[in-house]
């Protein structure tokens, strides 16, 4: 499971790396379940008399790393279910309880991150590992977002990262603890950020890939 992640915090990578502008405040560094965060999701176009008069964009959202569930009894219940929703697996979103509904709804969005960590189990004991882009730049994930409330009142809004297998990655297959399940998140090509939030539903599996091995750098984390 993906639990842990590093938040964009150097304002101008927005505009070049998201064509957005950047959030005020930034978030916070290190992102956990339930922490305030930022995900990009579609706007969608402006058409009058059949006319559109403006295309589908993007924006930049606050929410909590979390999916919160439409179904949850209150906000404080989605709030406290969102902790376990973070990581969310495209062979099994559909008919689940829990995403099934983002999904259809193709209520997609992008994480951006600067790096994820994972734990290296290879010295028997859990070492924590940033895994980041081997040049440095942000990264995009796909995920899912949910919003739980009315439209008058409170509401919460949270999002999820979407994982693939990582068993034959070529340098995330050495992590988590033996014998689990080894995901990825499912880090998108920087020109495919609109297709992923624009694409039909039919085709939004076809996102759903791991990241090139050589394009990513693991890096132990120093105590401190």
């Amino acid at each position: 499971m993906i639990s842990h992640y590093e938040s964009v915090r150097h304002a101008a990578l927005y505009p070049e790396a998201f064509n957005l502008t950047a959030p005020d405040p930034l978030p916070g560094r290190d992102i956990w379940p339930r922490r305030p965060a930022v995900f990009i999701r579609q706007t969608p176009a402006t058409v009058e008399a059949d006319i559109e008069i403006q295309p589908a964009g993007r924006e930049l959202v606050q929410g909590q790393f979390g999916l919160t569930p439409a179904w949850a009894k209150s906000a404080s219940d989605a709030k406290l279910r969102s902790s376990k929703l973070v990581n969310a697996r495209p062979d099994s979103v559909v008919g689940s309880k829990h995403f099934d509904l983002a999904w259809k709804e193709s209520r997609r969005c992008i994480v951006p991150m600067m790096a994820f960590f994972v734990d290296d189990w290879r010295t028997g004991k859990p070492v924590p590992t940033r895994i980041a882009r081997v040049d440095g730049r942000p990264m995009g994930v796909a995920g899912l977002w949910e919003r739980w409330g009315k439209v008058e009142g409170e509401s919460v809004t949270g999002f999820c990262l979407l994982t693939v297998s990582s068993h034959g990655h070529g340098l995330l297959h050495r992590y988590d603890p033996p014998g689990a399940e080894k995901r990825m998140p499912v880090i998108l090509n920087e020109g495919a950020y609109d297709a992923w939030l624009n694409a039909p539903l039919a085709k939004a599996t076809e996102f759903m890939r791991s990241y090139p091995a050589n394009w990513l750098t693991a890096n132990p984390v120093e105590k401190g």
